[in-house]
């Protein structure tokens, strides 16, 4: 028997997304929970850690978002995918297919970085009962801290623009920091980090204020960040939770060393190799 089921997803602009549905193994005793990828990776990332949270009684689905991995439809440079396509209209697609496939009232959100930063924006964000926010933050330029902090400025102010015009999408995959961007994608990524805030910044512009949901979510959001992590550091964790003034707010830094690891960082609390971590995170998803 398969592990997963491959879904398709429709959008409410017509757009289908890939997606992943792991089946509960025994009778789920918690609400289903939908797995936000970060920028720029594949659901296929996830794959262990959702074949752990089914092993725990949990239905798990998974998605690529559009324009990155199975999601992409015909040549990334021809891709209109963006970040706030995303939050109102990816995520809220993927709400709808996990409530109609587990018949539950609500999910709980397990959202990867910029998977867990886009609540604010999405419209059914009322069908969600808790947020997890693995490596979330506002991912501020200046809250960054070391090679990041150096290397950052550079991807996003000389080599985006510049691939924009000669690739027509965001090289990320040379730097290794997942596949290649959509360049609107890229373009936001840039924007969005460059203030405080991440997508509060593009209220009024790209978002209309009638769809900033922020400061009426009510739901429980917990922050779990490692403390060497480059990106999701101490005060850009802070600047996402401060976003949501309505909601019981939680922080949970994990040191590589309690866990006898040499480093975590952004990105490998869902390996394999760092599976120690799971029960930590899935202690979180019980609302």
């Amino acid at each position: 028997m398969s592990e997963f089921e491959t879904l398709t997803l429709q959008c409410q602009d017509g757009y289908n997304l890939s997606a992943r549905f792991y089946a509960a193994i025994s009778e789920s005793k918690e609400l289903p929970v939908l797995v936000c990828p970060a920028t720029g990776i594949t659901k296929q990332f996830y794959h262990q850690f959702c074949v752990w949270l089914q092993a725990q009684g949990y239905a798990v689905m998974v998605f690529d978002f559009r324009g990155i991995g199975d999601s992409l439809a015909g040549p990334l440079k021809n891709s209109k995918a963006s970040i706030v396509q995303w939050g109102q209209l990816d995520i809220p697609a993927a709400i709808d297919t996990l409530l109609a496939r587990t018949h539950a009232e609500k999910v709980t959100l397990l959202g990867h970085s910029a998977g867990g930063q886009l609540l604010g924006i999405v419209p059914n964000y009322s069908k969600v009962a808790k947020v997890v926010a693995v490596s979330g933050s506002t991912g501020h330029l200046k809250g960054l801290k070391g090679k990041t902090k150096l290397l950052a400025p550079v991807m996003f102010n000389i080599i985006f623009p510049l691939a924009r015009i000669t690739k027509g999408y965001g090289p990320t995959q040379a730097i290794g920091m997942g596949e290649n961007l959509p360049k609107d994608v890229a373009q936001q990524w840039a924007q969005f980090c460059s203030k405080p805030g991440y997508v509060i910044n593009a209220i009024g512009k790209l978002v209309s204020p009638d769809s900033n949901f922020h400061t009426q979510i009510t739901c429980p959001i917990t922050a779990i960040w490692s403390s060497d992590d480059e990106i999701a550091t101490e005060e850009n964790v802070k600047d996402l939770l401060r976003l949501y003034p309505q909601a019981s707010t939680q922080m949970i830094e994990l040191k590589p060393e309690n866990y006898a690891h040499k480093t975590i960082g952004h990105m490998l609390m869902f390996k394999k190799s760092h599976q120690n971590l799971w029960p930590v995170i899935e202690q979180q998803l019980a609302v």
